[in-house]
């Protein structure tokens, strides 16, 4: 059976499902797991406020209890119901924004975040916190847009080129876009501020991938196969 990789967007919008379908295509290829992008129809438009992040942890749950996957992205950038999900499968369990993080912090000592609203704020402040890392953040810029204009191919970014460049002047030397919303964004936003820019939901495909061509010893299997 072919090898799967489920993100599962917590949210309801279709513009932002697809955005990130669009963003992850490019991490397709022969021998690797498919990749499969599904949203949460139930789910709120966008996950705002805390009692949106932890009324999905459920959804999210009975989703992964009923489409089988090598492994499961939980494609928001605050990571909600991360650890809920992980108790009701022994198959791996991916954050966006933890592992946005790490790829950051690759790329250079301090990373800057363009979130999503005021409101993400607090959300992603825990993760860095229980992740360590805090001290490495040079600042949070959100954007205070509707997801549907967030997703938008134009409309939001001279506001996120703004951002970015502010984050820059902050001191950050790599800048994460703290929404699955943005995705459609990346090249843009990487091209306006002058340093690398990471798209956490291709951070986690990337350390997916690596999860399950691990799992079956490193060999990379041909199409046929």
């Amino acid at each position: 059976m072919a090898e799967r990789i489920l993100l599962i967007n917590p949210n309801s919008s279709q513009s932002c499902t697809d955005g990130i379908a669009a963003a992850v295509a490019p991490y397709a290829a022969p021998g690797l797991p498919r990749l499969d992008v599904v949203r949460i129809e139930e789910g709120p438009p966008a996950i705002v406020t805390w009692r949106d992040w932890y009324g999905i942890a459920e959804p999210l749950c009975r989703r992964v209890e009923r489409e089988p996957a090598d492994a499961y992205i939980l494609a928001c950038v605050s990571d909600p119901g991360l650890e809920a999900v992980r108790t009701v499968t022994d198959r791996p369990v991916f954050g966006p924004l933890r592992c946005a993080v790490a790829a950051a912090m690759m790329r250079g000592e301090r990373f800057g975040i363009v979130a999503f609203t005021d409101k993400s704020k607090p959300r992603q402040r825990r993760a860095l916190q229980a992740m360590g890392v805090e001290s490495r953040l040079a600042g949070t810029i959100p954007l205070n847009l509707d997801m549907e204009v967030l997703t938008d191919p134009v409309a939001p970014r001279a506001r996120l080129a703004e951002a970015a460049k502010d984050l820059v002047a902050m001191g950050a030397e790599s800048v994460i876009l703290g929404c699955a919303g943005m995705a459609g964004h990346r090249n843009f936003a990487e091209e306006a501020c002058g340093v690398p820019v990471i798209e956490p939901c291709q951070a986690a495909v990337a350390q997916a991938i690596l999860a399950v061509v691990a799992a079956r010893g490193g060999r990379v299997r041909l199409a046929a196969e």
